[in-house]
């Protein structure tokens, strides 16, 4: 399903009536069974553009059209968010169906579909555990099955690995990518990582400082499924390269305007 961002705008207006504009005229398209990665300095409302496709924000203007879904409705988008938001109280298993009980699916049909997804995300043996008795690398397992047993048409994922370990980090990065070869499910990935945002990317949006608008739109031609050695072609590091020049650009801007 291909999801359109329509010329995109958002202003928050605080309680004094002061306005920050957050996002202006952001305008791209996620293609079916397409990972987009989303880079830009902090603060230039990467987060904000992610909860509006999730329906958790409204838009200032413009729009967010999931094709051949009624505007009306609700996104038929499953999220990953930053921090794990677990239930503490509810183990692997309980945690991942509850979107399933949610929906009103037999106990069988629940535990059918999240087996299928505990088996993809290298969960099984630990069904019974609780958040509390897993790795972060474990908890974002839990938190990325936990969205896909639902089957979204397209997946939001907000800096799903920045709190973990740089070594553990990058194995998640393998994960999700051999997770994307398995569902090939539409992808919106937010990250600082321009790094990771190349690895895991078929194109990388990049984003201006606040408020935040598309600079440039990078096509990675990479092959597929990416592979360890990639993180050291001539090719990858020239896609690096290209993106840092942007944010570095953003970030000069901002001290020539220092006083």
């Amino acid at each position: 399903m291909k999801v359109l961002i329509d010329h995109l705008s958002k202003t928050y207006i605080d309680r004094k009536g002061e306005s920050t504009e957050a996002l202006q005229d952001i305008h791209f398209a996620i293609e079916e069974n397409e990972f987009v990665a989303v880079v830009g300095p902090s603060g230039c409302g990467k987060t904000t553009l992610l909860n509006i496709i999730a329906g958790l924000l409204s838009t200032s203007s413009g729009q967010v059209i999931f094709e051949g879904v009624r505007r009306d409705s609700r996104p038929p988008a499953g999220i990953v968010f930053q921090e794990y938001a677990l239930f503490p109280w509810r183990t692997v298993l309980k945690n991942i169906v509850y979107g399933l009980e949610e929906r009103g699916l037999k106990r069988d049909e629940q535990l059918e579909i999240a087996q299928h997804y505990i088996g993809m995300v290298g969960l099984q043996g630990f069904e019974g555990k609780y958040p509390h008795q897993l790795s972060g690398g474990m908890k974002q397992r839990v938190a990325i099955a936990r969205a896909l047993v639902n089957d979204p048409s397209l997946l939001l994922m907000d800096e799903p690995f920045s709190a973990l370990d740089a070594q553990t980090r990058i194995l998640m990065q393998y994960e999700l990518s051999r997770i994307w070869e398995e569902t090939k499910k539409s992808i919106l990935y937010i990250t600082h990582h321009i790094a990771e945002a190349v690895f895991l990317g078929d194109r990388v949006v990049i984003l201006s400082r606040r408020p935040g608008r598309v600079l440039d739109i990078v096509p990675i031609d990479l092959p597929r499924p990416r592979a360890e050695h990639l993180t050291t072609e001539k090719k990858y590091l020239e896609y690096v390269d290209l993106i840092w020049g942007h944010i570095k650009d953003q970030a000069k801007e901002v001290l020539e305007e220092r006083p």
